[in-house]
């Protein structure tokens, strides 16, 4: 009898203690994430310093898809509060010119909330006239100073400029064609070939986005706003921001 006693005592102690360090654990697990240094690595910052400056808000989307990708999204803005801040106006600090797939949901993959990017999505993100004045509209009336052109892996509407079908029905032939240009720019190159036309599809879109008068171009050249491009990896839910547009940005005219 007390040799059972004891041995039930003895599980109840062991019980005590795991749960007390899983407690701590997690105690410890939370500190560190909300930690001052966890928060500068992961560049959780106000979003004023965001929209007022374009280098602050790309770096505010890089840390928002560092949160994104290691799964510890903080999903700001996303309450009943903001929705009533946001009730008489909007000041979004980033436009966002992306694909329409939908494994691209923007607003997640940047740890983003409401009032905080505006959105233009095409299929490959191709642009014509309604983009244009949409971007131009963020830029003017809304005083959003970074633009940026989103692809991603594996896109349906590259593929089918590298492949180049027959036949392809109604409008979707003006999508492809867009595209063709960006294909046969890298078509040397080794690698995935639809993969490698994404990147140059970027790449061409943001330099046309940049020579874009009359709005555009001007601001971009005056270092009012910045343009740039990047590719989201569906397969690992990264964005990689491209190099080729982050050299020899504008310095802003003071």
């Amino acid at each position: 009898m007390k040799k059972t006693f004891f041995l039930a005592l003895v599980l109840l102690l062991n019980q005590n203690i795991m749960l007390a360090q899983s407690k701590s654990g997690k105690k410890a697990k939370s500190s560190k994430i909300d930690s001052s240094k966890w928060r500068a690595e992961h560049y959780i910052i106000d979003r004023d310093s965001a929209y007022a400056d374009p280098r602050i808000g790309l770096k505010k989307l890089m840390g928002g898809n560092k949160r994104f990708i290691e799964g510890k999204s903080i999903k700001p803005r996303q309450d009943a509060s903001t929705i009533k801040k946001l009730e008489y106006g909007q000041a979004p600090f980033a436009t966002i010119v992306g694909c329409s797939d939908s494994r691209v949901p923007n607003e997640v993959i940047f740890d983003q909330g409401l009032g905080d990017l505006f959105i233009i999505r095409t299929a490959g993100q191709v642009s014509a006239a309604a983009s244009y004045g949409s971007m131009e509209f963020a830029t003017l009336k809304l005083k959003t100073k970074l633009i940026v052109v989103l692809g991603h892996t594996e896109c349906g509407a590259v593929a089918a400029a590298v492949q180049r079908p027959e036949n392809v029905p109604g409008h979707i032939v003006t999508l492809i064609n867009e595209i063709k240009p960006a294909v046969a720019k890298c078509s040397h190159l080794p690698g995935d070939p639809i993969n490698n036309a994404v990147r140059q599809n970027v790449i061409d879109q943001v330099n046309n986005l940049r020579d874009l008068e009359p709005i555009l171009h001007k601001k971009y050249v005056d270092g009012e706003i910045l343009i740039v491009g990047a590719v989201y990896d569906i397969h690992t839910g990264k964005v990689e921001f491209l190099e080729e547009t982050l050299q020899n940005l504008p310095q802003p005219k003071k």
